[in-house]
């Protein structure tokens, strides 16, 4: 029987009902989670995304304790289903008629408490929060925190700052991104790679093509293959073959 808490067990509970032994064997492939790789160590019960966000609606309202409980968890549908969660808070605080700031901040330090401790630990995890959750809350405040993280050792913290700014593009504001990806030009981790080459696309997809191809008029021939084919992705076929020839 689903029970109506608003409780981290609560919601192990309706993900366990959902569990497939077969899902979670393909999702610990598909998430490198063997030794070495980026995910190592990560546990799956094998709960599909969209199961996920389905199965976590009406926790609507559930405790930021809570849900800080579901982020320790060791099984990865657990913390994404933490993040969604996270995500809706952090919507109702941020509502144009009755934001509440105040809300707003106990959510954000959550959330970096979680990725700091290495809770946000997985590409998807990432990328189903940083944009939704810092994004509104750095949209019109200092950046620091996103130079801070992109200077960090940390795989995930550097992903963290590239995503964020998904926020701020889908705005018209490029700066950060901009500046973000000059300084990851270097860093050669795959997900780094990606990151950088699809903030790009979306960049000139957007905003502006042309501040897309002067970015790559400046720096194509320093960028990694994986990032330069993302950010031409959705250029002529000429001037894709321009830029990759350039490396």
């Amino acid at each position: 029987m689903t029970s109506n808490a608003l409780t981290a067990e609560a919601v192990r509970a309706d993900l366990a009902a959902l569990a497939d032994p077969a899902d979670a064997v393909h999702l610990q492939r598909f998430f490198k989670t063997g030794p070495g790789e980026y995910g190592e160590g990560d546990v799956f019960i094998g709960v599909r995304v969209p199961q996920t966000r389905k199965a976590v609606k009406r926790f609507a309202g559930m405790p930021l304790s809570e849900i800080d409980v579901l982020l320790d968890s060791p099984v990865h549908e657990h913390r994404l289903a933490a993040l969604v969660i996270l995500n809706g808070e952090m919507a109702r605080a941020s509502r144009k008629r009755g934001a509440d700031a105040g809300r707003q901040r106990e959510i954000v330090e959550l959330y970096l408490a979680a990725v700091r401790r290495g809770r946000v630990n997985n590409w998807d995890l990432v990328d189903a929060s940083a944009e939704f959750i810092l994004g509104p809350w750095l949209l019109e405040r200092p950046r620091d925190l996103l130079d801070e993280f992109a200077a960090g050792d940390s795989l995930w913290e550097r992903r963290v700052a590239l995503l964020t700014t998904f926020a701020f593009i889908k705005q018209g504001d490029t700066a950060t991104t901009l500046e973000l990806c000059e300084r990851l030009l270097d860093d050669r981790r795959d997900l780094i790679q990606k990151a950088v080459g699809w903030m790009l696309r979306e960049i000139g997809k957007r905003v502006d093509p042309a501040i897309l191809t002067g970015f790559l008029d400046a720096h194509a021939a320093d960028m990694g293959r994986t990032a330069l084919s993302y950010a031409t992705e959705h250029l002529t076929s000429d001037r894709r073959a321009h830029y990759r020839a350039q490396r």
